[in-house]
Parts: structure tokens; C-alpha cells; sequence
């Protein structure tokens, strides 16, 4: 196969956490105003305040992808602002960036899910069943090392970045969080556990003794996806079609195995209006 060149970023969402952080962050009243009117995305960071959008483009153009697929709302003028206006073929910190707008079913208050946004990405512009992509969020700043991982060449159809929980420099609480991964001894993954028990933690330590989580960054062989997204079932307390269980139900399937690629690095990221002083010295 052919290194992958097609990046998808999940930029949708409504920024809810961020935005009622706000009110008792030590920032400034102009930084609090663009923060509380735009995607948080598009929030100025770093000494030459541009958005994270921008230096997450720039670091997937240096692992060496081309295409960026960027999925937002219908609302989508202040991405216009910075991106371009064109539906596609935007150029945007040395990419060619195309928009797809995540449609809100009829009946429905907001979208339908990451797993849902990834399909209408496929539908949207159809090669991208035929082609190898990549997926991560658009909330967080994954490095070069990490997307050039997902880039390369490699023998399976899917593959995702199994970051060790020791290297990530976020809170207890927030850790406790995030979705541990169980993978076999020749870096398979067999399962994701959202919301794991602590309790039972200890028990999906990989051979080198670290856990490993789930940061959302994923690559796919688009053709192998697609089912698994238009079949993904609706969570029942979150009532959306979400990324990870169309992931679990590939893994379950095990016509398609997914490898995981160690990592072990932090990873910035901007779930609340604290995290803005973590981007402090980008340039």
C-alpha cells in the first residue's frame, strides 16, 4: 500500500466545556470573547495566535499528509474565515483542505455522532471508500511522530496510536476518564473500555507494563469502515453513533485487525479554557 495521504479532522461539536469554563479562567476579556463566539479549534493560541487548527494542519503537512477533510456544522463561517471559502481544495498552512458539513438528521437537535461524521465524510466525497484515510479529533494537537505513524506503510488495514497513560500530563481525574485499551501480545487490539472500572484497570497493563488509552487518533481502509459506520449501533445514554464502538465492532468481527501503535508522549489538548495556557510557547 501507498503511505496515506487523507487526513480527516472532527472539528464539530459545540465547544460546551469550553465555553462554560470561561468565566473563571485567568484570561484575558478579548481571548474570553473569541473563545465564547467560535469553535474552540479556532481559538488564537501561542505567540503568533493563530488557531489549533493551523498548527495541527502544519504537523500532519510534515508527517506527510496532503489531503486535510475537515468536518464541521453547517455553521462553519468563522472556519471559512481562516481555511477559505471553497468547499474543497482550500489552502490552508500547506494542505489542500476540504469541508464536509455533518447534516443534523430530521427530528434531531444536534448531530448524530463521530461515527456518523466520518460516514457523511465518505459520502460526501466518495473515493474516500477506496482509499487508506486517517481520523483524529480536532480538539487535540497530535504531534508529527504520532500521524506519521498512522501514515506509513503497513501490513494491516487499520490502525490506531495506543498512547501510554504514564506520558500523558493531565490530571488524575481526567486520566480516570479515558478509554483503556486491551491488546494482545503481538499489538492487536482486542477491545476499547470507555469509562473503565478503576478497579479493574490494573489488569490491561501490556507486556512493558504500561496502559494504554485511546486518544481518538485512528487510519482505516476506507471500503473495510464504511459498513461499520452505517451499521453502528446508537449508544443508549449518549444517543449518538459513536467512532469507537464502529472500532469495537470491527475488533469483535476480527475479519480486520487493527493495530496499535505504542506511543508513549503527551498530548496537549483543549477541553477546557485552562488548557489555553498549555499552548503558550507554539509559535
Amino acid at each position: 500500500m501507498k503511505p496515506i495521504t487523507n487526513l480527516l479532522i472532527m472539528a464539530g461539536g459545540a465547544s460546551s466545556r469550553m465555553k462554560h469554563s470561561l468565566e473563571d479562567a485567568q484570561l484575558s476579556e478579548a481571548t474570553k470573547t473569541i473563545a465564547r463566539s467560535v469553535h474552540k479549534s479556532l481559538i488564537p493560541l501561542g505567540k503568533s495566535q493563530k488557531p489549533l487548527l493551523y498548527y495541527l494542519v502544519q504537523n500532519a503537512v510534515e508527517a506527510g499528509y496532503t489531503d486535510i477533510y475537515l468536518i464541521t456544522s453547517s455553521e462553519n463561517e468563522a472556519f471559512q474565515d481562516w481555511v477559505g471559502t471553497k468547499k474543497s481544495h482550500n489552502t490552508f498552512a500547506g494542505a489542500a483542505v476540504h469541508f464536509v458539513i455533518q447534516n443534523t438528521p430530521t427530528g434531531r437537535e444536534k448531530p448524530l455522532g463521530t461515527a456518523d461524521a466520518v460516514q457523511q465524510a465518505m459520502e460526501q466525497y466518495p473515493d474516500l471508500q477506496t482509499e487508506y484515510l486517517s481520523v483524529c479529533n480536532g480538539d487535540n494537537f497530535y504531534s508529527v511522530k504520532a500521524l506519521r505513524l498512522l501514515h506509513q506503510t503497513r501490513d494491516t488495514p487499520h490502525a490506531l496510536i495506543s498512547y501510554a497513560r504514564s506520558g500523558l500530563h493531565f490530571d488524575n481525574e481526567r486520566i480516570a476518564k479515558f478509554a483503556v485499551m486491551d491488546i494482545d501480545t503481538q499489538d492487536f487490539l482486542k477491545n476499547i473500555i470507555e469509562k473503565p472500572d478503576p478497579e479493574l484497570v490494573e489488569k490491561y497493563r501490556d507486556e512493558s507494563g504500561e496502559i494504554r488509552v485511546s486518544m481518538n487518533v485512528f487510519s482505516f481502509k476506507g471500503d473495510l469502515l464504511y459498513p461499520y459506520l452505517k451499521n453502528c449501533p446508537i449508544h443508549p445514554e449518549r444517543n449518538e453513533k459513536e467512532l469507537p464502538e464502529a472500532v469495537r465492532s470491527m475488533t469483535s468481527a476480527k475479519d480486520h485487525p487493527i493495530r496499535c501503535f505504542p506511543l508513549k508522549e503527551n498530548l496537549l489538548d483543549l477541553t477546557s479554557a485552562d488548557d489555553i495556557f498549555s499552548f503558550s510557547t507554539l509559535e
